[in-house]
């Protein structure tokens, strides 16, 4: 990885966030207006609101940076992407089902990926107009003001956000650790459920293995900014732009809770192949 140019990764987060907003405002024009849905073969719903704001991202970034490579949730892949220094990883909508749904959670994620990590990630929230930015080096912010992860080094009394089977089971080994009264919610935005995390919102956040580097990339480094961790079955954090770009289970925390609790999360990655993660 080259040296990190704090006022040029400054520059391009200012960048990378006006083009989440307007994407964003792309998106509304579709939200809770009946868009036209199909279905992936792994039976995930995509709608025509994904694939607008898809084509916009695209079309934004690629002509501001022409030799970054691209990853989205909604192009075909091309392996080129391996061979770029840089590269977009994009979600247009994460947490379509939300969108759907009719849920204000869901949110646009865009990050630049460099030798395997995210040097730059945005993550917008439409609905409540929330932005979530991070670049390495400067920090996480909400809204332009500093974030910070909460100070938690245990989990009893705390907030926890993922997969409502999943979170009931660690639940479950929580309570023989005398790990109690965690409250528990579903949130259908991955990197949202990260980003609260991020703000002290949540104390933690849970993934079922098969998300994607597009669900995660913006908020690993907004995480990471802030203080916090992001990692996978083997308690490491992950590597993006590689040939397979699927994860398994994942913890996102404070240091000493994600510590705590992979070793539960890793057990996830033995259990069923569902893409609602």
């Amino acid at each position: 990885m080259q040296a990190v140019d704090i006022s040029q990764q400054a520059r391009e987060l200012d960048f990378l966030s006006g083009v989440a907003r307007s994407a964003g405002s792309l998106a509304l024009n579709y939200f809770r207006h009946d868009p036209q849905v199909w279905r992936k073969e792994n039976d995930s719903p995509v709608s025509e609101a994904d694939l607008a704001v898809d084509r916009f991202l695209k079309e934004k970034l690629l002509d501001w940076q022409p030799d970054y490579g691209w990853l989205s949730e909604e192009t075909e892949d091309d392996d080129a992407r391996m061979e770029r220094d840089r590269v977009f990883v994009v979600d247009p909508i994460d947490g379509t089902r939300g969108f759907l749904a009719g849920s204000d959670e869901w949110t646009i994620s865009v990050a630049i990926v460099e030798a395997g990590r995210p040097v730059l990630g945005v993550l917008y929230r439409p609905v409540t107009g929330t932005l979530y930015s991070a670049g390495l080096g400067l920090g996480a912010r909400r809204d332009g003001r500093i974030i910070q992860i909460s100070g938690r080094e245990t989990l009893s009394g705390a907030a926890v956000a993922g997969p409502p089977a999943m979170l009931r089971r660690i639940s479950g080994h929580l309570s023989g650790m005398n790990e109690s009264s965690v409250t528990t919610r579903y949130i259908s935005s991955l990197a949202l459920r990260i980003a609260l995390v991020a703000t002290g919102d949540l104390d933690m956040a849970v993934a079922k293995k098969n998300a994607h580097d597009w669900d995660v990339a913006a908020a690993d480094l907004i995480i990471a900014e802030a203080g916090g961790t992001l990692i996978d079955e083997t308690g490491q954090e992950l590597v993006y732009n590689r040939p397979q770009t699927v994860h398994p289970a994942l913890v996102a925390a404070t240091r000493p809770v994600a510590a705590l609790v992979w070793p539960l999360v890793q057990r996830e990655s033995t259990g069923e192949n569902s893409p609602a993660y």
